[in-house]
């Protein structure tokens, strides 16, 4: 978190995870139990609620100095004790999370609107945000660890909305190094298999992409115990027929299941990455 080129960011680690988990809920109360499941789980010091202002008020010394305001001030108006927590309060700080939130939103409306071009640019605006693994400087405790795990979901739809909005412009062949990589990387992710399997076939590797169909189900039988999902197994199927849907951009062979994922979770998220946001 930045104002003016100016951090605000803790470098001892406890610190760190308090302005973390008051991130997470800006503008709203973050309970002291809250705080202290984070930090300590469940084996808090005998003086943890000392313990825990003393950190609190750490924070407060870096937001002082960042914004270049009395700790006085801090205290009243920005990082304000509440209703047995805390709530921080942000006036034209930079927070990369929330670029990331508006451009994930507005990439997704334009994917949903099928203005694919548009969905590609937002999409690849929003991943830029990216350097690294989620929080990766920042120790995970109970309330910040599933937060994390939903932000890199909130990524991985990403990738794949922006995937699916390019084999829709037709970008069948430039999209296959990258869907590769994605799915050696992603081996259970059928949503990226079948935007591969697609797109082998648009590029007149239909041998390939039975393959790789073959080799999912394979490790899914193996590890899993389970045969794939009823739509993967569809598109398939089409691609053993030759079926001329294939070969529609508009077609609805990648949609449906991200949607199915996706819905309700965009708004959602309450999410960042690391602690540095700047650094994304």
């Amino acid at each position: 978190m930045t104002h003016r080129d100016r951090t605000a960011v803790p470098s001892a680690r406890k610190p760190r995870q308090v302005l973390s988990a008051l991130l997470l809920s800006e503008g709203e109360v973050v309970s002291t139990d809250a705080l202290i499941s984070e930090i300590w789980d469940t084996r808090p010091p005998k003086s943890v609620q000392t313990t825990l202002q003393t950190y609190v008020m750490q924070v407060r010394k870096h937001l002082s100095r960042a914004l270049r305001t009395p700790a006085a001030e801090i205290a009243g108006e920005v990082l304000i004790t509440r209703n047995g927590g805390y709530t921080l309060e942000l006036h034209g700080a930079t927070v990369d999370l929330y670029e990331y939130r508006s451009l994930e939103r507005a990439g997704m409306t334009a994917l949903e609107m099928r203005d694919d071009e548009q969905a590609v640019r937002v999409f690849d605006q929003a991943l830029a945000l990216w350097r690294g693994r989620a929080l990766a400087d920042v120790e995970l405790g109970r309330v910040l660890e599933p937060e994390v795990a939903r932000l890199e979901r909130s990524r991985l739809t990403i990738v794949e909305s922006r995937l699916e909005a390019e084999l829709r412009r037709g970008r069948h062949r430039e999209s296959l190094s990258e869907l590769t990589s994605l799915t050696a990387r992603y081996s259970y992710n059928e949503n990226l298999h079948a935007l591969y399997m697609l797109a082998l076939y648009r590029s007149g590797l239909r041998s390939k992409a039975l393959e790789i169909y073959r080799e999912l189900r394979a490790w899914m039988i193996e590890e899993l115990g389970i045969e794939p999902s009823p739509r993967l197994q569809q598109l398939h199927h089409a691609l053993l027929t030759g079926a001329p849907e294939l070969d529609e951009l508009s077609g609805g062979w990648t949609a449906s299941a991200r949607e199915e994922e996706t819905a309700g979770q965009r708004d959602s998220f309450r999410n960042f990455q690391s602690i540095e946001f700047a650094a994304w």
